[in-house]
């Protein structure tokens, strides 16, 4: 089974940590995955008012997000929270009220940080914005990576052996729990 992943990345900037652990994702994915980065950046803030008649971007962001089987969001941490931009993202999915792209769509959250706690506050506000939009969630293990721009190689590669190994298993992890996400249940 092939399974068709949208990444949402929470930091716009083109070079940073988590952008480059989101191509990492795309390189390190089990053949059963296909992996793509969705840009969120065009998204103008949510208005309510919008809601009848949304923009193109909201609209094409919409589209694309209903063209996946599960959604990996990577996020840093900005000020202990998520960055508003990816706030931002979730909320242009979840609306009108009743048409969310989000509901039973399995999401996987990880995120890095050149700290030690990789994210991890960031992650957990994340983790309850999406059970308030309906999205199971992988519980474990939990990705709190900690990197840095010096540990990636010119092609964006990982250079720690260790780390590479932690992400492919998180994606593996990632995509065997997905995969079960959208078997019907037994009787």
């Amino acid at each position: 089974m092939n399974t068709k992943i949208g990444i949402l990345v929470g930091s716009l900037r083109t070079d940073s940590v988590n952008r480059r652990l989101a191509k990492a994702l795309i390189r390190l994915a089990p053949v059963t995955m296909s992996l793509q980065i969705l840009e969120i950046g065009a998204l103008p803030h949510y208005n309510e008012d919008d809601e009848a008649a949304p923009p193109s971007a909201v609209r094409e962001f919409r589209e694309a997000i209903d063209k996946t089987d599960g959604i990996i969001f990577v996020t840093p941490e900005y000020n202990r929270s998520v960055p508003g931009v990816l706030k931002n993202a979730i909320d242009q999915g979840s609306r009108p009220k009743g048409a969310s792209v989000w509901s039973g769509r399995p999401a996987g959250v990880i995120g890095a940080s050149p700290g030690v706690l990789g994210s991890c506050m960031a992650q957990q506000h994340l983790r309850n914005i999406l059970a308030a939009v309906d999205m199971p969630t992988l519980g474990h293990p939990e990705a709190y990576v900690q990197l840095a721009a010096q540990d990636f190689d010119e092609a964006g590669s990982l250079i720690d052996e260790s780390k590479t190994r932690f992400v492919q298993s998180w994606l593996q992890r990632f995509d065997a729990w997905q995969q079960r996400m959208h078997l019907p249940l037994a009787a």
